[in-house]
C-alpha cells in the first residue's frame, strides 16, 4: 500500500519525554513532506498549543494540517484556513458544573491564549496549562463565564473521581455529548460525534484520499479511534495496553524515535 497521509499525536508520540521532536523524527517527516505526502498533527490541545510543533515541521511552508480539540477543528496551517469546526453545546454547562461540584476536579476550556478554569483545584488542575504553555484564568462561576463559542471542555482531577464521572456523564449525556478519557486524569467533553477518527475521515475525503492510504500513530486513549480507523494503526512502544491491542503495529517508544521507525518500515 502506498501511504499518502501520516497522522501523529503529540505527547508520547511525536515528541519525546523532553517534549522535543528529535532530529531523526524531524528528518523523516521532512522527507515525507518533500515527497508530497500530507503530515497531520492530531491532538486534544487547542491550536495554539499545537502550532509551535506544526511550524517546527514546516507546515506553514509545506501545507500540513492540525486537528485540534481531539478533532473538533481542522486547520490548514499554510493558509490559516479553518476547514472544519464543531462547537460545544454550552447549554449543558450549568448542569455539568452542578454534577462535578462535589468531586476533586476542575473544568477547563479555552479563550484566546488562556485556559479558563473552574471547579475544585487539585494536583492535576494545571497539568494542561503546563503542557501547552498557556496562562490560566480561574473563574468562580464557570458556566456563567463561558458565553463564547468553545470546541471542548476538559475535566482534570483525581483518577478515582475521573473514572466515576466518566460513567456518570456518559450515561447522562448519551446521544448528546462525546465523553472519554484522554489520560487517566483527563476527561474530555466534546460535541457528539467528534473524535480524531471522524475528523481524519473528513480530511481524507477533502484530500481525495482513502483510509487505506493513511497511517495514524498514537499512544493514549483518545488515539484509539484513529488507530482503529487508519489503514495502518500504529501504537507507540510506550502506549497503554488498550492502544497496543487495537493497533496493527507496535513501534518503538517516543524516546527511541518510534514514529521515524514506523515510517521508515512502511513508507520509505
Amino acid at each position: 500500500m502506498s501511504y499518502k497521509v501520516i497522522v501523529l499525536d503529540i505527547d508520547g508520540t511525536l515528541v519525546n519525554s523532553e517534549k522535543k521532536i528529535t532530529k531523526k523524527t524531524f528528518d523523516v517527516l521532512k522527507e515525507m513532506q518533500d515527497e508530497g505526502k500530507a503530515v497531520v498533527i492530531a491532538s486534544g490541545r487547542p491550536p495554539q498549543g499545537v502550532m509551535p510543533y506544526a511550524k517546527k515541521l514546516g507546515f506553514d511552508k509545506q501545507g500540513g494540517y492540525i486537528l485540534s480539540y481531539n478533532g473538533g477543528r481542522i486547520t490548514q496551517v499554510k493558509s490559516g484556513e479553518t476547514i472544519y469546526n464543531r462547537c460545544f453545546p454550552n447549554e449543558y454547562l450549568p448542569e455539568i458544573c452542578e454534577i462535578i461540584k462535589d468531586y476533586r476536579v476542575t473544568i477547563n476550556t479555552y479563550e484566546n491564549d488562556t485556559i479558563v478554569t473552574g471547579g475544585n483545584v487539585n494536583k492535576y488542575s494545571n497539568v494542561e496549562a503546563d503542557i501547552i504553555g498557556l496562562e490560566t484564568n480561574f473563574v468562580d462561576d464557570f458556566a456563567s463565564y463561558v458565553t463564547f463559542e468553545v470546541n471542548k471542555c476538559l475535566l482534570s482531577g483525581e483518577v478515582e473521581d475521573i473514572l466515576k464521572l466518566e460513567e456518570i456523564l456518559k450515561k447522562k449525556y448519551e446521544g448528546k455529548l462525546g465523553v472519554y478519557r484522554s489520560e487517566e486524569f483527563f476527561l474530555e467533553l466534546v460535541p457528539l460525534g467528534v473524535d480524531k477518527a471522524q475528523s481524519i475521515d473528513y480530511l481524507l475525503k477533502s484530500l481525495g484520499c482513502k483510509r487505506e492510504e493513511c497511517i495514524a500513530c498514537g499512544d493514549g486513549y483518545n488515539d484509539l479511534t484513529m488507530i482503529k480507523y487508519a489503514g495502518l494503526g500504529v501504537a507507540m512502544g510506550n502506549a497503554n495496553k488498550e492502544v497496543k491491542a487495537a493497533a496493527d503495529f507496535v513501534t518503538l517508544s517516543n524516546d527511541d524515535d518510534g514514529v521515524a521507525y514506523a515510517i521508515e518500515k512502511f513508507v520509505s
